[in-house]
C-alpha cells in the first residue's frame, strides 16, 4: 500500500515515521524541504516536491498541517494533494480545522471519486512519537473502515464519530475540556501555594482521587518549576478555541468558562508566551499575584 504524508511538524514527522516502519511505502511532502530530507534520512521513504507529487499513485494521503488556510494550500489547486489522487483513493486530514472546511473538502473530494475523512488527533507530541494518539473521525463509514488499519499504526484509539465534520466537532469538545481542566489545575496550585502547602505533595495526594487528570499527572511538575518550553502551544490553543467559540455561537450554546479561559490565554500571549505550553495558565496567575500589570484585566 502506498501512502502520501503532507506536513512533517512535531506531530506529522513521527506519525509518517510509524507508517514507514510498519512496512508501508511512504512519500512525504513538507513546505520546508530540509525537514522532508531529515525525515528520509531517519526513516527511508521518499520526498516529493509538491503535495500533488506526494499523492500521485498513493492509495491514501494524510495531511497534518496548521489551520484551515494551510489545509487548503496543500489540498486544493494544481499542486494540491487532491489533484494527484486517483478515483478510489482516500484523503485523511489530521489537522485540527473547522467542521465547515471538513464538509467542504468531503464534497470536493467526492466529486473526484476520492474519499475524505476529517481525523483530528489528541495526545500531543509524545502521543505521536509513541504511536498512542486518539483519533476522532468524521466521514463515510466505508471510507473509515478502509482507513482504520492505517490510522491504528499511530493510535491507541481510532473511532468514527459520525458524518463529515463530526471528527472536528469532537476535537472541539476535547479542547473545551482541556481548557477548563488546565485552568482548574492552575488555580489549585496557586491556592496551595498561597495558603502555604507543598504543591507537589498536594498533587501527589489528590491525584489518587477524583481530581486526577492527564494534565495533573503530566504537567503539574513543569508548572511548579515554571517550565513551559514544550507541549501544545498557546497560539495553537487560541486558534482551536476561536473555532470552538464560533461554532458554539452558531449553535446557540453558551460556553462561559471556555470563553474566559480563551481570554486568559490572550493574557499569556501578551506576556510573550504564545509558544509556551497551554499549562502556562499558571504562569499568568503567578504574574498577576506578583502585580505584573501586563496581565491586568
Amino acid at each position: 500500500m502506498r501512502i502520501g504524508f503532507v506536513g512533517l511538524g512535531v506531530m506529522g514527522f513521527p506519525m509518517a515515521g510509524h507508517l514507514q516502519q510498519a512496512g508501508y511505502s511512504v512519500t512525504v511532502f513538507n513546505r520546508t524541504a530540509a525537514r522532508a530530507e531529515d525525515w528520509c534520512n531517519q526513516y527511508g521513504g521518499t520526498a516529493a516536491a509538491t503535495p500533488a507529487a506526494a499523492a500521485r499513485g498513493a492509495d491514501l494521503v494524510c495531511v497534518c498541517v496548521g489551520n484551515d488556510d494551510d489545509v487548503r494550500s496543500v489540498i486544493e489547486g494544481a499542486d494540491g494533494a487532491l489533484s494527484g489522487l486517483a478515483a478510489g483513493a482516500l484523503l485523511v486530514d489530521h489537522t485540527t480545522a473547522s467542521a465547515g472546511l471538513a464538509r467542504e473538502l468531503h464534497a470536493m473530494a467526492g466529486r473526484r471519486g476520492v474519499g475524505f475523512l476529517d481525523a483530528p488527533v489528541s495526545g500531543g507530541q509524545a502521543g505521536a512519537e509513541n504511536g498512542a494518539l486518539t483519533i476522532m473521525v468524521g466521514g463515510d463509514e466505508g471510507d473509515f473502515n478502509r482507513a482504520q488499519p492505517v490510522l491504528d499504526v499511530y493510535a491507541r484509539c481510532t473511532r468514527r464519530m459520525g458524518g463529515p465534520g463530526a471528527g472536528q466537532l469532537t476535537k472541539m469538545v476535547n479542547q473545551i475540556c482541556i481548557a477548563g481542566v488546565l485552568q482548574g489545575l492552575a488555580e489549585g496550585l496557586a491556592f496551595a501555594d498561597g495558603v502555604g502547602l507543598d504543591r507537589a505533595a498536594v498533587v501527589d495526594v489528590i491525584s489518587k482521587g477524583a481530581a486526577q487528570s492527564w494534565q495533573m499527572d503530566n504537567r503539574h511538575g513543569t508548572m511548579i518549576e515554571g517550565h513551559y518550553a514544550h507541549g501544545f502551544a498557546v497560539d495553537w490553543m487560541r486558534k482551536d478555541l476561536g473555532m470552538v467559540l464560533e461554532q458554539a455561537r452558531a449553535a446557540g450554546v453558551e460556553l462561559p468558562v471556555t470563553e474566559l479561559v480563551d481570554n486568559f490565554y490572550a493574557d499569556v500571549q501578551r506576556m510573550g508566551g504564545g509558544r509556551w505550553d497551554t499549562s502556562s495558565l499558571y504562569a499568568r496567575m503567578r504574574a498577576r499575584a506578583a502585580g505584573d500589570n501586563k496581565v491586568e484585566q
